[in-house]
């Protein structure tokens, strides 16, 4: 059972899910063709590079992969443990996620693949930032233990079991906000190219230093 978050976490929480989906698109849409905010699809796709004996691309998408990896092993430096409480860094791994998505963009406009890690990276952060303060309950780069989650509490509901209806509600919330970051991504895709980044990384690097901003300021002397 899911305790009780605070608004500003639920809020939050939707908010990341519908930037990864934005940066997902990205990664789609842009010169790789490639999903970036979750390693299922770039592991299968290092097995069979690896099956082939593609040196190129295995070194690529392992890459990718570590690159991920950098950023939660990033976030666990920063954050550290698991209690949903002010005082912990949330706001120096926004501003961090927010300068590698600034750092990705011309990388990405350039067809350079340090733009795809970059973007990993961020993603690999937020992953684990979000999952360090909320006890591993949310998912905001990736949807499939989500949509399994969603899928066991209705087979549950059917039977006439109890189930968690505020993790069911956390469930639709977030698909429902990472598909709409999709939807944004791909029409912003097709206005601004890859520029469409600046959008979520703006306002990763405004939540971030506001948050960090006023943390300090309710920090006791």
């Amino acid at each position: 059972m899911i305790s009780k978050l605070p608004r500003w976490a639920w809020i939050g929480s939707a908010l990341l899910a519908g930037f990864a989906g934005i940066i997902n698109t990205v990664g789609f849409l842009s010169f790789q063709h490639q999903g970036i905010t979750h390693l299922t699809g770039s592991t299968t796709l290092l097995g069979i590079a690896i099956a082939g004996g593609s040196l190129t691309a295995v070194l690529h998408l392992a890459a990718v992969i570590a690159a991920f990896m950098a950023g939660c092993i990033a976030s666990g430096a920063l954050v550290k443990d698991s209690a949903l409480q002010l005082g912990r860094r949330y706001g120096v791994a926004l501003a961090l996620e927010s300068l590698l998505l600034f750092c990705a963009v011309p990388l990405m406009e350039r067809f350079q693949v340090a733009g795809i890690y970059l973007a990993s990276c961020a993603c690999g952060l937020q992953n684990g930032m979000v999952s360090t303060y909320s006890g591993a309950v949310f998912r905001t780069t990736h949807v499939s233990g989500l949509f399994t989650d969603l899928g066991i509490f209705i087979g549950q509901a059917l039977r006439g079991l109890k189930v968690d209806r505020r993790r069911i509600k956390l469930s639709v919330v977030l698909i429902g906000s990472f598909l709409t970051g999709t939807a944004v991504g791909a029409v912003g895709f097709a206005h601004f190219d890859c520029r469409v980044l600046y959008f979520p990384a703006t306002a990763l690097g405004i939540v971030g230093l506001t948050y960090y901003l006023l943390y300090r300021q309710d920090r006791p002397a």
